[in-house]
């Protein structure tokens, strides 16, 4: 009987030996310069933040130059800079969404196959293969664990981050078919990578900086899982649905198999993520948008009383509360998961798409006393929306009495509402350009774009030394 890692290994061996859609191929291609993007925007941050320590540790730890670190340049094996470019990825919460499944795929899974594919000298198409192939993994795990009784992810409701749980399996197929593994292979990959992938989320809540490396170390351990199951390691068959597996183990043995498995190569989950246009917690997102339009209609953050965001109920616990600490964060990063303080952000203007990374440069002090004035409650219909799409209204009360509300039911850059080109290679341009001259970011798109036709991704990569 075919065991359920067995139809993913399948299915993932099909897409490197047998190739993937066209569309597939070209959500790929814009969805690897995404992750540079965002990598080097990381980067160019300033010292003393969580990707400059992980660069310090893997240079401790030394060994064969295999794969490339985005920025610095540092040659490592391949798991150190999958753990590097993975956490760079992730470090300023810019990455992409799945819905509804709420986790970050492409963040774990692009580093560990580009490190991958640098070791083994593989070309930009089967590295195209093997992120689609892992995104595609990665994002079913996570709808496997959607409840719609219970309208959101049990992984969320049990405090973990499905990002670094399923991302670490993703990257694991990703990497493996690099590796050039069977599908035996590939399950004995994902096999070993289930005992390795991991991840909480209370520094969402209440600070720490370990949050910014979960998709560095779902990326080195995919690597890892993949060049253990090369060398001979191997994994439970029963590994996802088995009595002590990866469900009954992190979601007490609910998971919905048809999500996991139905469809498989005709029906593509990595075509709903989605990208963010703002460099924030994705829950914020709504509420940012409202706060715009209210700008843009004439609202002066001199003329607020109060204000009021509504949100849906699950979200409330990752951008509400506590209470004390968001609407006082305790640093520009933790500032990205409070609906408080990206609310009057947005209430005095930002730039880039809205909101940018230089609005976090730094805790500014007219937005912490409006933050003060921010109440965050739960509002049905966008508990109801939640989590196909990202809803809020938000309602200001002004010092003359009058109140003004915005409401949106799909976030911008959400399904309803996805970012066009135009937007995307601002963003792209906006973030490589912090630590890359404009011909280097010119030389960076053209070398995204003929990815499917390039020999090898070495070139590439070493467009993106700092």
């Amino acid at each position: 009987m075919t065991t359920h890692v067995q139809r993913l290994a399948e299915f993932a061996v099909d897409c490197r030996d047998r190739g993937v859609p066209a569309e597939v191929r070209d959500d790929v291609t814009g969805r690897v310069l995404d992750v540079l993007g965002n990598c080097l925007a990381a980067y160019a941050e300033p010292e003393g933040d969580a990707a400059p320590a992980v660069l310090r540790a893997v240079r401790r730890w030394q060994g064969a130059g295999e794969a490339t670190a985005i920025g610095s340049g540092d040659r490592l094996p391949a798991p150190s800079a999958a753990l590097v470019n993975g956490t760079l990825a992730h470090a300023l919460d810019y990455d992409d969404t799945h819905l509804p499944s709420v986790l970050h795929p492409s963040a774990p899974v692009v580093p560990a196959a580009l490190a991958a594919a640098e070791a083994t000298g593989a070309s930009g198409e089967r590295l195209i293969a093997a992120v689609a192939a892992g995104v595609e993994v990665c994002n079913r795990l996570g709808m496997a664990s959607y409840l719609p009784e219970a309208g959101n992810s049990l992984f969320f409701e049990k405090g973990q981050h499905a990002t670094s749980i399923c991302g670490t399996l993703g990257a694991a197929v990703a990497a493996g078919l690099l590796y050039d593994l069977s599908a035996d292979g590939i399950a004995h990959a994902v096999g070993v990578a289930a005992s390795m992938g991991a991840g909480l989320l209370e520094a969402n809540r209440t600070g720490g900086t370990i949050k910014r490396v979960h998709c560095g170390w779902a990326a080195h351990s995919g690597v890892t899982a993949a060049v253990l199951a090369l060398e001979g390691l191997t994994g439970p068959p029963t590994v996802l649905e088995g009595r002590f597996g990866f469900f009954q183990a992190w979601l007490d043995g609910r998971f919905d198999a048809e999500a996991l498995l139905s469809g498989l190569g005709e029906r593509w989950e990595l075509l709903r993520t989605v990208y963010k246009p703002y460099p924030t917690n994705h829950f914020t997102h709504p509420a940012i948008d409202c706060a715009l339009a209210l700008r843009a209609g004439g609202l002066s953050p001199a003329d607020i009383e109060d204000v009021e965001l509504g949100v849906a109920a699950p979200v409330l616990r990752t951008i509400a509360e506590p209470r004390a600490d968001k609407i006082k964060p305790s640093s520009p990063y933790h500032a990205k998961f409070s609906g408080p303080y990206t609310v009057a952000a947005a209430l005095h203007g930002g730039g880039g798409l809205g909101l940018s990374l230089d609005d976090f440069a730094a805790l500014d002090p007219e937005r912490l006393a409006l933050a003060e004035r921010v109440r965050c409650v739960a509002d049905e219909r966008a508990t109801e929306i939640f989590p196909r799409a990202f809803a809020a209204v938000l309602r200001v009360r002004l010092r003359d009495g009058s109140l003004l509300e915005h409401r949106v039911d799909s976030s911008r850059g959400g399904p309803e509402h996805p970012l066009t080109p135009e937007e995307l290679a601002v963003k792209f341009r906006t973030n490589a350009g912090r630590a890359l001259d404009p011909d280097r970011v010119a030389a960076l798109v053209t070398a995204g774009r003929g990815l499917p036709e390039a020999a090898s991704v070495a070139a590439l990569l070493r467009l993106t030394v700092a």
